[in-house]
């Protein structure tokens, strides 16, 4: 039986609320940005982990607080606790507390009101719907805007992991929404080693790290892409359930992933396999059911596909650093009609509402000292 976790002392970093509470997002903003490298995001370890109840194969924060159940493991001379097996421990900087963003906050109700431009565009590379993202990054490298970028890529079974791309002819293997989730800033402070101009891909939850990262850490992330993102799933549930069987497919035919009109598809070189969202929403991962994004709020260019014909990519540029960059791209066709709005608002308000939860309060909690349980934020 594991002891009862000791509470925090003073000045204990605030992510122990948010990882005690499931709300982590395993975006791997403070393994990049923690100075001892005490923080690692790795799949729930039951043995080491079972203070906490994340769902089994969930991705999340685990090194940092790694066996702390253990009474021996708290250092009263040190005040810390402590990794003994490699003297990795929390030095409580707090600096992972400034790059959380749940401890952030989310947008309000109109996550709209930040965009400066819109545009519906179409790549001549291979991507998902228009290609935008895929056509951005080659450009933008092929101009040697940028010298690095940070993305995920997958092999036949659907199995994803960060990658860093470094020149254009890389990019095209990272082409595609794969719906699984990976760490994508944990890769980060290598790549800050070795690059000194990186973009940035991912999720919301992503975006929102990486602009804070940026803000705290370093002026070496020149460019974030944020996806539109209702929700993601683990690995176990989309190559091992929701493909195989609730999809009837065989996982290394599919080529493309998607939702659309309300349905999940699944599309293979000659059949196409669709169901209901609602069948498979409560699949999703945990800390997707707390997130009010939907539009990747705090990047500077958001992409996706909702609001433009087939085949083409809705864009939103979000602050003048977007712009500027996205001025610079060369190959991407735009569309003459408008982006569908409507569909839009309404599916960022069906997030809101969907995810609804305390969030105000609870970092008006967690960061005024105090302790959040369970009970007092719905799911």
């Amino acid at each position: 039986m594991s002891a009862e976790i000791p509470a925090p002392q003073m000045g204990f970093p605030k992510i122990y609320q948010v990882i005690k509470n499931s709300l982590c997002t395993a975006c791997g903003g403070c393994e990049a940005i923690c100075p001892m490298q005490a923080a690692k995001v790795q799949l729930y370890d039951e043995a080491n982990y079972d203070k906490f109840t994340p769902t089994v194969d969930e991705p999340t924060v685990v090194k940092l607080f790694s066996e702390i159940s253990r009474e021996d493991n708290y250092c009263a001379n040190r005040q810390c606790y402590v990794d003994c097996d490699t003297c990795l421990a929390c030095q409580n900087c707090l600096a992972c507390q400034r790059i959380c963003p749940i401890l952030d906050g989310f947008p309000g109700d109109d996550e709209l009101d930040n965009v400066i431009d819109q545009r519906i565009g179409k790549s001549s590379i291979h991507g998902q719907d228009g290609g935008a993202v895929t056509g951005i990054l080659k450009s933008l490298f092929e101009q040697g805007e940028i010298d690095a970028a940070l993305s995920v890529s997958r092999n036949e079974d659907w199995e994803t992991e960060v990658v860093v791309l470094t020149s254009a002819e890389q990019v095209a293997s990272a082409a595609g929404t794969k719906y699984t989730y990976e760490p994508v800033l944990s890769s980060l402070r290598e790549v800050l080693k070795n690059y000194e101009k990186i973009a940035v891909v991912g999720t919301p939850c992503q975006a929102h790290a990486a602009s804070l990262l940026r803000e705290n850490l370093t002026d070496k992330i020149k460019l974030v892409i944020g996806l539109i993102c209702m929700e993601s799933f683990t690995y176990d549930d989309m190559g091992e359930n929701i493909i195989p069987n609730i999809m009837g497919l065989d996982r290394k035919t599919v080529k493309k992933l998607d939702f659309a009109k309300g349905k999940f598809v699944a599309e293979t070189a000659d059949d196409k396999a669709l169901v209901p969202i609602k069948e498979i929403a409560h699949l999703a991962r945990k800390p997707c059911h707390h997130c009010m994004d939907y539009t990747s709020y705090y990047a500077d260019i958001s992409v996706g596909s909702i609001g433009s014909p087939d085949g083409w990519s809705t864009i939103f540029i979000r602050n003048n650093i977007g712009k500027e960059y996205l001025d610079k791209v060369k190959g991407i066709e735009y569309h003459d009609k408008p982006i569908f709005m409507d569909i839009v608002v309404k599916l960022a308000a069906q997030k809101h509402k969907n995810n609804a939860w305390d969030y105000k309060k609870f970092n008006e909690v967690v960061w005024a000292g105090g302790e959040w349980t369970p009970e007092e934020h719905s799911t």
